[in-house]
C-alpha cells in the first residue's frame, strides 16, 4: 500500500470554495425587472376590473335617472291630455304640442282642426285628477309608459254635470336634449263611470 503524502496534494483555492458553496446566483436586474412586470399586470387588473365595475354602476344609475326622468314626464304629459276646455282650446293645443314629437306631433296637428270643432260644439270641459303612471320599458334616451288618469268631464251631452271617467294611455317617449317628449299615443276606449 502506498501512503500519500498530502503536504503535497494541492491546497483548496478560493475559487474551489466559492464553485463548491455558492447556489446558482439570479442577476438582481432580472429579479427586479419579474416584481416590476407583476405589479404592473396586477395594477392594470385591478384598474381594468374597477374601471369595469365603476362603468357598471354609472350605467346603472344613468339608466335609474332616465326611467325616473321618463316617469315624471309621462305623468305630467298624461294630466296635460286630460285637461282643457272649450273655451281656451287654443291653449290646450299649444301645451299638447310643446310636449310631442315625431309622429304623435304631425298626428295631433293633422286632427286638431276636427277636434277643436267638437270640443266647442260640445262645450267640452275635462279636469285631470289622480294621474298613475309606471314605465313599461326603459333605454337612457327612450321609454314606453303606463299612464291612467282619472278624469271629470262635462258637456252639453252632461247638461254640463260633471261625469267622472279613466283614460288609459300607453306613450312612447323620446328624449330630445334634456326634456322627454312624446312620440306615439295609444288608448283605448275611454271608460266612464256613471
Amino acid at each position: 500500500m502506498t501512503d500519500i503524502d498530502e503536504s503535497t496534494a494541492p491546497a483548496p483555492t478560493e475559487s474551489d470554495e466559492t464553485d463548491i458553496a455558492a447556489p446558482p446566483s439570479t442577476s438582481p436586474n432580472r429579479t427586479t425587472a419579474i416584481v416590476v412586470a407583476l405589479a404592473v399586470a396586477l395594477g392594470i387588473g385591478g384598474t381594468a376590473t374597477g374601471g369595469y365595475f365603476g362603468w357598471q354602476n354609472h350605467r346603472a344609475g344613468e339608466l335609474e335617472r332616465s326611467r325616473t326622468e321618463a316617469r315624471a314626464a309621462a305623468c305630467a304629459y298624461g294630466s296635460v291630455l286630460s285637461t282643457y276646455n272649450a273655451t281656451d282650446i287654443d291653449s290646450y293645443f299649444a301645451a299638447v304640442l310643446d310636449r310631442a314629437t315625431g309622429a304623435w306631433k304631425q298626428e295631433f296637428e293633422s286632427t286638431s282642426a276636427d277636434l277643436r270643432e267638437v270640443l266647442i260644439q260640445g262645450q267640452v270641459q275635462s279636469t285631470a285628477g289622480t294621474v298613475d303612471c309606471a314605465i313599461a320599458t326603459s333605454g337612457t334616451d327612450t321609454a314606453e309608459a303606463i299612464v291612467v288618469v282619472d278624469q271629470s268631464i262635462a258637456s252639453v251631452g252632461t247638461q254640463q254635470q260633471p261625469r267622472r271617467g279613466q283614460l288609459s294611455i300607453t306613450l312612447s317617449l323620446a328624449k330630445s336634449g334634456d326634456r322627454w317628449l312624446t312620440s306615439k299615443v295609444s288608448s283605448p276606449l275611454l271608460r266612464t263611470n256613471p
